[in-house]
């Protein structure tokens, strides 16, 4: 099996260069939140929440700590010259609003077109996991997931589409369930050529107008 780590450029910073407060500090923090929303922090109930929300925290966020450009360098040559699509649709996205420090839910579908190399599927998904463990605004994270893949594989096309409901919309401000955002970044072939961005997009289950553009 012919396993080629490429080169690459190095990842973008992925975590603040301030010093990193202590578990204390954030735990305290915490505690003045509670404070401030009208709450008393040592009653029964919110006694150890300080301490729940920084472990939820270091789940929620722990893209930070996390390289996509290393999940993606080992790649292999060995596949019979397969050149067509590769597709990972509806993978499950849980982000937060970097605005309100909310929940982003929502799925990825992502493509790319081979060239000479692949990468095993769950690389794929665990970029988007990398990115989206961080706080987000959608259309940013679109592009780094496929800006990555872009320059880490080098392939023909990359295509990512991302669908997702955003509680600083539904439950806060305007108030708006059931309302989704859809965003997408093609690269490559899938920019350039209409017929492999609308096979993708036939692919994750239907085309829409506003993506084909």
């Amino acid at each position: 099996m012919n396993i080629q780590v490429p080169k690459t450029q190095p990842a973008e910073p992925t975590a603040s260069a301030l010093p990193r407060p202590t578990r204390e500090e954030a735990e305290a923090a915490v505690r003045t939140l509670l404070l401030w929303a009208g709450d008393d922090p040592d009653r029964e109930g919110l006694a150890d929440t300080p301490a729940r929300v920084v472990r939820a925290y270091e789940e929620f966020f722990a893209g930070y700590a996390t390289d996509p450009v290393e999940m993606l360098a080992r790649s292999f040559e060995e596949t019979d010259g397969y050149d067509e699509m590769v597709v990972l649709r509806d993978i499950r996205l849980e982000s937060h609003c970097e605005h309100h420090m909310v929940p982003i839910i929502g799925r990825a579908h992502v493509a790319y077109l081979p060239n000479g190399r692949v990468v095993g599927i769950s690389k794929l998904a665990r970029v988007v996991e990398a990115y989206a463990k961080r706080l987000q605004i959608q259309e940013k994270l679109t592009a780094q997931i496929a800006n990555t893949i872009e320059s880490v594989l080098k392939p023909k096309g990359v295509a990512v589409v991302i669908e997702a409901a955003h509680q600083c919309m539904t439950t806060r401000g305007i108030h708006k369930p059931g309302v989704s955002m859809v965003t997408s970044r093609m690269l490559g072939a899938f920019r350039t050529n209409d017929a492999t961005r609308r096979e993708f997009l036939a692919m994750i289950g239907g085309s829409r107008g506003v993506l084909e553009g």
